[in-house]
């Protein structure tokens, strides 16, 4: 795996890498060799971030952790990447094997046993609303979702008539999350 390390608001020495790669080796087997890993470092304020993407299959597995040290925060990243892959890769091997049973269902007619089927599904969803998605703006979106208390909202755009998606980012900010067909 090769490291991108980057600092903001630091100077990476020597001794900062090694430390940061030998954490980051824990997790190396994970990926592929030629993976690039990008390490952005940053210090505001006595608060340490680091912030870890990595280019994986068609998907972006991304940690970023803020803490008083850096080092712990570097230590929670690779935990948070860690799952991410594990489950990431289990996923995959659930849809090979439901991939391969369908294909011998269909095409070699063999019959599987309804109590195998019966397996644990990877995310469970407790509860289920429903609600009006009415036309407006964005900025009437916002006011929305602070009004309701929520970290996103579902809206219809009024003058696209798409569904749009407005967010509020962990610095503050918001976001906008428009579809594209």
């Amino acid at each position: 795996m090769l490291y991108n390390i980057i600092g903001k608001n630091i100077d990476v020495w020597d001794k900062t890498k090694e430390s940061v790669e030998h954490k980051m080796d824990r997790i190396e087997k994970l990926f592929p060799a030629d993976a690039v890993a990008t390490i952005t470092l940053s210090l505001e304020k006595l608060v340490s971030t680091v912030e870890v993407t990595i280019p994986m299959n068609k998907r972006m597995i991304r940690a970023e952790v803020s803490d008083s040290d850096m080092m712990a925060a570097m230590d929670k990243a690779v935990d948070i990447l860690e799952s991410q892959v594990v489950r990431y890769k289990k996923r995959m091997r659930t849809k090979v094997r439901q991939n391969a049973e369908s294909y011998m269902a269909e095409y070699q007619t063999i019959l599987v046993p309804e109590e195998d089927l019966d397996e644990e599904p990877l995310y469970k969803i407790e509860k289920i609303k429903h609600f009006e998605v009415k036309p407006m703006d964005a900025e009437e979106a916002v006011m929305e979702m602070e009004l309701i208390g929520h970290n996103f909202f579902v809206f219809r755009n009024g003058q696209t008539d798409e569904v749009n998606v407005v967010y509020k980012r962990k610095n503050g900010s918001y976001g906008l999350i428009e579809p594209e067909f």
